[in-house]
């Protein structure tokens, strides 16, 4: 018996693509948020030296990089100073954890997997492989009574909407209530482009003193330019994080041995992850001017490695206008069940190819 998944979004981008690759200057990729730039060479001697690695790695992690994580979140994600090895793991990205969360937790017909109202599609897949329910609601007060997982997502994606600490103390409060394992995606959280840092759900002024039922998410991918290493981590209440390790032990959900050395170094980097962030405040400003120029309203966007754009038309038609100049970018249909008047901007982009966006929207501008 087979799962009913839905086609996977980005194949039905595939014309619009074409008409964009037909523009004399070739196509400008703004549809998907993969890194561009080098890997950090910190992170490329590790994984060198440790390449030599014939045995089985550890799924928990080895003593290293547990330490590193735990290092990581307090410095940089304002955890409590208890947090500990037996509250964190390493996962293989980020996204195998999301789509494999449901079905860890033993969840199935009849559970309520509770995600944002516009999401990245992969909380609704996780479910779908699980056969539970998704109600997608950005309100704590009417999250269901058969809740079992809550997804958070801050800063968002498509729309780089950033939560509060109040925000996020009434959602634990309400999970909590609902005995529910709650979630927040933070792999973009190195980002923020407001004077505050962007909080984690691990911060001490959410939890008041306890992690119970508490996970963040977070991934390497962006903030080193590791996605092509897929190294990922899950941090929180260790009595989840415990019951996730054995059945990661069991299904074989191992970061290899190399990855592991690399992600060591990476966690240390602060200030390559530094350096990123002001390479990528620069893309966003420029992307963003030319935008509004052309006639777009940016809207959320406080933090992450998109712009959430609109000029009050359907996604749809945006898409097909931007292509029509060469530049391809993400409906906002994709994030939502409802109708959209978003589109998704990727600031993740080669300088001479942002030069070459600017041109375009300068060229659109005109029409």
């Amino acid at each position: 018996m087979s799962i009913d998944l839905p086609d996977f979004p980005w194949d039905a981008l595939k014309p619009h693509a074409e008409t964009a690759k037909r523009h004399p200057g070739g196509l400008v990729d703004l549809s998907v948020g993969s890194p561009v730039d080098p890997t950090p060479q910190s992170v490329r001697d590790a994984l060198a030296a440790a390449s030599d690695a014939p045995g089985y790695p550890q799924t928990a992690g080895t003593p290293e990089l547990r330490e590193a994580i735990v290092a990581w979140y307090t410095r940089r994600r304002g955890a409590a100073d208890d947090l500990s090895v037996e509250n964190v793991l390493p996962t293989i990205g980020s996204k195998e954890f999301i789509t494999s969360l449901p079905l860890l937790l033993g969840l199935g017909p009849g559970d309520v997997v509770v995600q944002p109202t516009i999401a990245y599609p992969s909380y609704a897949i996780g479910a779908a492989l699980a056969r539970a329910e998704v109600v997608a609601s950005d309100d704590p007060a009417s999250w269901p009574e058969n809740t079992k997982l809550i997804w958070l997502n801050s800063p968002g994606n498509p729309d780089g909407r950033v939560h509060s600490v109040e925000f996020l103390r009434a959602a634990v409060a309400r999970a909590r209530e609902l005995d529910a394992v709650i979630a927040n995606d933070e792999c973009y959280a190195e980002f923020g482009w407001q004077d505050e840092a962007v909080p984690s759900i691990l911060d001490a002024r959410v939890t008041d003193g306890s992690r119970r039922l508490v996970l963040s998410v977070s991934s390497l991918s962006k903030q080193a330019n590791l996605a092509g290493y897929r190294a990922g981590m899950v941090a929180g209440c260790s009595e989840v994080v415990q019951a996730l390790l054995k059945a990661r032990k069991h299904a074989g959900l191992m970061v290899p041995a190399p990855v592991q050395a690399a992600m060591v170094a990476a966690l240390n980097d602060d200030a390559s992850v530094a350096q990123q962030r002001e390479l990528y405040r620069m893309r966003r400003e420029l992307l963003r001017f030319a935008l509004e120029r052309a006639g777009f309203r940016v809207d959320a966007s406080e933090g992450g490695l998109y712009l959430w754009v609109t000029r009050g038309e359907d996604s749809w038609a945006t898409v097909e206008a931007l292509a029509e100049v060469g530049v391809l970018v993400a409906p906002g249909a994709f994030y939502t069940s409802g109708v959209s008047e978003h589109v998704r901007i990727s600031i993740t982009v080669v300088d001479d190819r942002l030069v070459a966006a600017v041109d375009r929207l300068t060229e659109l501008a005109k029409r």
